[in-house]
């Protein structure tokens, strides 16, 4: 953990922590923010997003994040166990909720380069200088990397999504809230939230018959903001993805013809 993050949480959870002795002056169970033994499934959200904001208020959050870039390289394993890794772009312009938002994801492997594009709801892919529609398993992917996401979770309340509380576990002496969120269309996605630091440690989804899991590791403060520079996609016991980020910047001028099919 960067030094300047464990002073930020050594100072909050002290004040929390004080705060909790003093006497409560008309309700003995009132719920706070950041309380950890809390079972409101929006006051949990409100504090993981509020961790990943490094406690800027929500303005703040918004515009900060407006526009994002991302370069990285993905290693995709094959059913075969072989492997390819892929370079990739993904540049980003926020909607009012994630069915408005505008993707783009250039990829560049040994064998072929090409672009998936969301473009508030629709999915279309460019190779060259034409658009062609992918095929239905590239879109589901797509769909649910957007969909089972962090961003689903920073964003539950402009999607009209709705969480609450599953239960609680430890996983290697680390306690987790399990936190379902359904969105408007019935998509389930479980995190697991560390009761401590309000991290997502991984989160769970079922597409297909199938039960993914995609993991969370090497956290790391980018222009204030709190982001997950390794995560790693398992497709029940099989390791299938692993994304390792080389850079991200937030509120970068994108331009919006990127997101077009002409």
């Amino acid at each position: 953990m960067k030094p300047i993050l464990t002073l930020v949480f050594t100072l909050f959870f002290a004040a929390v922590t004080v705060a909790q002795r003093q006497p409560q002056p008309s309700q003995k169970n009132e719920t706070k923010l950041f309380d950890p033994g809390s079972e409101n499934a929006e006051l949990i959200a409100d504090s993981v997003i509020a961790v990943y904001a490094l406690f800027n208020d929500k303005a703040r959050f918004a515009q900060i994040r407006r526009t994002m870039v991302e370069t990285g390289k993905k290693t995709v394993t094959k059913l075969d166990g072989t492997s390819e890794e892929i370079g990739y772009t993904k540049q980003v312009i926020r909607g009012e909720s994630l069915e408005k938002e505008r993707i783009r994801i250039d990829q560049n492997s040994p064998t072929l380069r090409y672009s998936l594009v969301y473009n508030q709801g629709e999915i279309f892919g460019i190779l060259g200088e034409t658009t062609f529609s992918p095929k239905a398993e590239i879109i589901v992917d797509f769909e649910n990397e957007i969909w089972h996401s962090l961003e689903a979770l920073f964003r539950y309340k402009e999607d009209g999504s709705k969480v609450s509380v599953a239960g609680r576990e430890k996983y290697l002496g680390v306690e987790l809230i399990q936190l379902d969120l359904i969105d408007r269309r019935n998509r389930k996605t479980r995190y697991f939230i560390s009761a401590k630091t309000f991290r997502v440690m991984w989160l769970d989804y079922e597409s297909g018959g199938v039960k993914y899991r995609r993991k969370f590791h090497d956290y790391r403060l980018s222009q204030g903001m709190l982001v997950p520079y390794r995560t790693v996609l398992w497709a029940g016991d099989r390791k299938i993805e692993e994304v390792n980020v080389l850079t991200v910047t937030f509120g970068q001028k994108v331009d919006e013809s990127l997101f077009s099919k002409s």
